[in-house]
């Protein structure tokens, strides 16, 4: 199935639609960006030059997506979520002439496999969140998240650990460091840290 792109959504001709994937109303997509098949692009986010995004990702309305930003397949980004680029902004340098692309270097958001980012959250590059995490509505992100991980507030801390069904997570009784997803039943070990999928 070929793309769907609402007439007044802006996609530069060097950006590349994969099959399957809509973009709706008074979106715009950068030159060079490339997303991939069966994408969602909500009324008016923003896709930056050379954004990578992979398949079956979800940017919903107002989302801002910002260069050189890589969405891995399967993450959701929430309504108005932001992901940053720049770690000291300024919109002059010190002798207040204004800056412009070549004055400085823009830093990356990696956000992996199935991880999703509530509404109105900030990733403040440069930043990992790790695969199948859940970044909360409204939470800060200025540090590496790890994979599973739920994390909220300003700054974002984890508070939980959630599954691949984005619930979160409950410890086994009786047994330290297992914790098992409510709707699937899949266990998953926690170790220095860190949550593992049982293979």
């Amino acid at each position: 199935m070929p793309a769907r792109i609402e007439p007044t959504a802006q996609v530069d001709g060097t950006a590349e639609v994969g099959d399957g994937t809509t973009v709706w109303d008074l979106a715009q997509i950068r030159e060079e960006a490339t997303l991939g098949r069966g994408c969602i692009v909500g009324r008016g986010a923003y896709v930056g030059p050379g954004v990578r995004i992979g398949d079956h990702v979800k940017l919903q309305n107002h989302a801002l997506v910002y260069e050189p930003a890589e969405l891995d397949d399967g993450v959701f980004v929430g309504p108005a979520a932001v992901l940053t680029n720049d770690h000291f902004p300024r919109s002059v340098d010190p002798d207040g002439k204004l800056k412009r692309g070549g004055d400085w270097e823009p830093v990356a958001v990696k956000v992996r496999e199935g991880a999703s980012l509530g509404a109105r959250s900030v990733c403040v590059a440069p930043v990992v969140v790790g695969r199948w995490a859940l970044v909360a509505a409204g939470a800060v992100v200025t540090r590496d998240v790890p994979d599973f991980a739920l994390v909220a507030g300003v700054p974002a801390r984890r508070i939980g650990w959630v599954g691949r069904a984005g619930e979160r997570l409950a410890e086994v009784e009786g047994e330290s460091g297992v914790w098992q997803c409510p709707r699937t039943g899949d266990r998953y070990d926690e170790k220095d840290g860190f949550l593992l999928e049982r293979g």
